[in-house]
This record gives structure tokens, sequence and C-alpha cells, in this order.
């Protein structure tokens, strides 16, 4: 158990670190925490860790599903549907079918296994690309039909994973059966994850405090995940169901106390969860290293090499036609203009595999139910870690390169520009409308002129702190006044800290203070108007 622990300890250590030399490199953390766990592998004293299935499956997935789906704008996600769909759905689906006939016909496997590598590896992962992208100043519809794509794409991917090994295991399959109840998982993850997310926040609202309610939030996504799951269904679709109604329904539900809170606590669980899932990706490297002497490295090469590839044209060749095809039709073409090609390229080019890939590939059965091993197991399991090794360093370190090759980052950052005025202009409105309202209470109510008085200045005050414009000369005037009211809140902490030390105020005095001075720190950071994305 204290060895545990203390690898536990060590895997930290190496998460922190290692995020730090990725800030300084500018390169996404997964890219060096998937090399960092490769170079742990093979420390001599570390000893060999597998990484469980179901850990990733069960444990990790759910949370990171959820937290994603909530953060997700389902005005946004509703309207980039089509193409989420399409990715989603029609994408992973033609990408199998890709990867099963090149192993078919070039590696020579038998298709029912070529079909299961390609359900393997068919979808993209969503944090390291993500990760990357919005650093770039990508048009926030890049960024939203990838988030959505990585969100629904497990569920196809791990349906039909669980059709190929069921089609293996027993020898039989049929078409308009598996379709059949593809189309019965869908609809019914659909209706049990709104249920779910809308029982969640009627039992949220009647807690009423914001350890039980954050307690409730956790436990959320495992409900809606492990229910479909168990009963043969994905999950994942649920749980997207589930955090979108709760994206959309539950600003006015959740307490301000809850919502604060919980914002740190998602934040730093899915940062532990991410970390450590590439850090755990990349320790797989010595297990599976030790059972490669079984197989010609030749062949291993090949088939990853000619698997890599194979995705990487599926995707194009379905993302092209995909996107301009449907706006031949006049009514799709009317409400939604063909994007730039380039948008689409970066789209095409952002194909990154992650964990869940790895995860399915290691929860396929050691054997089969006649007890027979079960067939190419080990060099399913070197392709796909091969795989997401190449694209998550080859891709995620090309496309900064190709989105500064295609220009398509001065267009994220005059979007992003517009998005900040509309930003300061619903701050001024919104104030504007809670002046209204405190003139109507205060017609209704008497009220004392220092109450009144009181309530005005407060919204001067916010008023004055909003920028007149994003021009520079009256940018640099509001980020002097940022950095000068940061000056005052550091010299009013040293002087509570000087009271609490002269024994002039209590400890909870002064944390009360510092909380003050804490959510008002935290208020001007989110109020720097920045000329490139966050």
């Amino acid at each position: 158990m204290a060895a545990t622990f203390q690898i536990f300890l060590i895997l930290l250590a190496v998460l922190a670190g290692t995020a730090l030399l990725a800030r300084r490199l500018d390169v996404a953390p997964a890219i060096l925490l998937l090399l960092a766990g490769i170079a742990l592998a093979f420390v001599p004293s570390m000893p060999s860790l597998e990484l469980p299935p179901e850990l990733v499956l069960l444990l990790v997935l759910p949370p990171l599903i959820y937290s994603a789906s909530v953060a997700m704008s389902w005005r946004e996600f509703k309207f980039n549907l089509r193409p989420i769909v399409l990715l989603a759905v029609g994408c992973v689906i033609f990408t199998a079918l890709a990867v099963a006939a090149a192993a078919h016909y070039v590696m020579g496997l038998p298709w029912s296994i070529g079909f299961l590598l390609g359900a393997i590896v068919a979808p993209p992962d969503v944090v390291a690309p993500l990760a990357i992208a919005r650093k770039l100043a990508l048009p926030r519809r890049i960024l939203v039909v990838l988030e959505g794509e990585g969100l629904a794409n497990d569920a196809t991917a791990l349906i039909l994973y669980r059709f190929a090994v069921a089609a293996i295991t027993t020898g039989m399959f049929s078409l308009p059966k598996a379709a059949g109840e593809f189309a019965v998982i869908v609809a019914g993850e659909l209706l049990f994850g709104a249920m779910v997310g809308w029982l969640s926040l009627r039992v949220r609202q009647r807690a009423r405090d914001p350890q039980i309610e954050i307690t409730l939030s956790l436990i959320t996504p495992y409900v809606a995940y492990w229910v479909p799951e168990h009963f043969g269904g994905s999950g994942v679709i649920a749980t997207v169901a589930c955090g979108l109604y709760i994206s959309w329904n539950g600003p006015l539900l959740i307490s301000s106390a809850t919502r604060l809170q919980g914002i740190f606590f998602w934040d730093l669980v899915i940062y532990l969860i991410e970390g450590m899932l590439f850090l755990l990706t990349g320790l797989q490297m010595r297990s599976l290293f030790e059972k490669s002497a079984a197989f010609p490295l030749h062949d291993i090469l090949f088939a990853t090499a000619l698997v890599t590839a194979m995705i990487i044209i599926a995707r194009f060749a379905w993302v092209f036609p995909g996107t301009y095809l449907p706006r031949l039709l006049e009514r799709v073409r009317r409400r939604d203009p063909s994007p730039p090609w380039q948008w689409v390229f970066v789209l095409a080019f952002t194909g990154v595999r992650g964990a869940v890939s790895l995860a399915a590939a290691l929860a396929l059965p050691f054997a089969l139910p006649g007890g027979e091993a079960f067939p190419y197991r080990d060099l399913i399991l070197f392709v796909t870690f091969g795989v997401i090794l190449i694209t998550l360093v080859g891709l995620g370190l090309g496309l900064p390169l190709v989105v500064r090759l295609l220009g398509i980052s001065q267009a994220g950052l005059h979007e992003h520009r517009a998005e900040l005025e509309s930003e300061i202009a619903a701050r001024r409105e919104a104030l504007g409308a809670a002046l209204k309202s405190l003139d109507a209470i205060t017609d209704d109510r008497e009220l004392s002129d220092e109450v009144v008085k009181l309530l005005r200045a407060r919204h001067e005050t916010r008023i004055n702190q909003l920028p007149e414009s994003l021009d520079p000369g009256v940018d640099d005037v509001s980020a002097a006044g940022i950095d000068l009211t940061r000056e005052l809140i550091a010299a009013e902490r040293k002087f509570i800290h000087v009271l609490l030390r002269d024994g002039k105020i209590t400890d909870e005095t002064r944390r009360r203070i510092e909380r003050d001075l804490d959510l008002e720190e935290a208020s001007l950071a989110n109020r720097e108007y920045r000329k490139t994305p966050r």
C-alpha cells in the first residue's frame, strides 16, 4: 500500500513538473505527459504499471464527458448538430470500415478483426487537440465542432466495438439487427440522460448546500453512464445529454456559492484526471515492449504505419465531402454558408487519438468462450498504442504550423475581438436592466436614501470599470487600472497580515477579509479583456 502511494506521489510530481515545462515550451501538456510516461516506464526501479481498462471506461470517462458537456453551449451544439453528427457517427463508421478494408486486403487479417481494430482507433480524442487548438486563436466554430465530435464519437466507437467483439466471440453478426440496436441505444440514452440531468438539478436545488451539491454533481455522470452501460449501451450519449441539459438549465437553479466552489473543484478534478490519463498511457509502453518479442518488429511497424495512414486519409476523405455536399441543398446553404477550405483542412487535420482507444484495446478478452486465445489481441494493442503516439506527437506538434501556414488565426482574433465587444455591451445592458429594477423597487418600497445611494454607487463603480472600447489607448487605460487595483489589494493583504501578527484580529476575521479580497481579485481576472483568446 505504501509503495502504491509513493508511485502516486511520483506521478503527481511528474505531472506538475511536465505541465510547467509544457508551459515554458508552449507545447500541449498531453504530448509531454505521454512522452514522460514512456520515459518513466523504462526507469529500472519503476514497477510495470498496467492501465486497467475499467479505470478509463467506467471511472475516468464519465466525469471527462460530463464536464465537457456542461461547459459546452447547448445553443452552439444544436446549431452545429449536422457537422457534429457527420463526424461523430459518419466519420467514425467510415474510418472503421476503411481500417477494416486495409487490414483485410493488405495485412491479411479477417474482416471481423479488421473491423474491431477500426472501431478501436476510429474516435479522435477531445482533450489533447482542444488544448492545442484553444491556444491558436482558431475560429470559435472549429472549436465547437471539435468539442462536440469528441463528446459523441466515443459512443459510436464503443457501440461498434461491442458489436465487433460479440461477432468474434459468437461468430454471428446481423447488420439489420445491429442497426436497430444502435438506434434504440441512441434514443434510449438521450431520454435517460435528460432525465438524470433533470433529477440531479431538482435534488441539488433542494439540498441548498455547496458541499452536498458538489458531491451530487460528482455522482451525476456516473449514474448517467453506468446504468446504460450495464444494459449494453455505451453510456456516453446519456452522459452528454445529461451534461447539456444541466448546461442549459443549471444557471438559474444552481446557487452562486455552489458555482464558485464547483468550478474550482471540477477544474482540479479534470486537470488531474487528464494528466494522469496521458501519463498512464505512456507507462503502458513497458509492458507492450515486453510482449513485442513475440512479433517481428517490421510487422508491428508496418501495421502501425498502415493503420495510421488509413485513419488520416479516411478523415480527410470524409470531412471535405461531408462539409460541402450537404450545401448543395439550397435550404442548408442559405442557413449555413460554406466555410473556407482552410477551416475544413484544420478540422480534418485534427484527428489525434487518445486513451479511450487504448482502454478499449486493453479491455479485449484474453480468450474466446471455447478457451482459444483471442485472435490478434497483442497486435491490436501494439497498433493502437503506436497510432496514439504518432497522431498525438505528430499531428499535435504539426497543428500550430498548419494553422500558421493557412493563416486561420487572424480570423480567430477578429472573432475574439467581436466576442469581447459583445461581452462588454452585454455587461452594460445587464447593469442598465438592474438599475431600472432598482428604480422600480425604490418606487414600490420605502427605502432610505443611504441604501439607495449605496446601491447606485455600486452600479456606477461597476459601469466605470468597463472599458469604453477595445482600442489600444482605452484598453491600456483599463489594463493599467486593473494592475493598480491588484497592487492595492496586495497592500491590503499585507496590512491585514500585520494586524493578525500583532494580535489585533483573529484568524477567523483574517479569513473572512481574505475571502472578499480573493473574490475581488478573481473578478479582476475575469474582467481582463485580452486581445488573444483564453
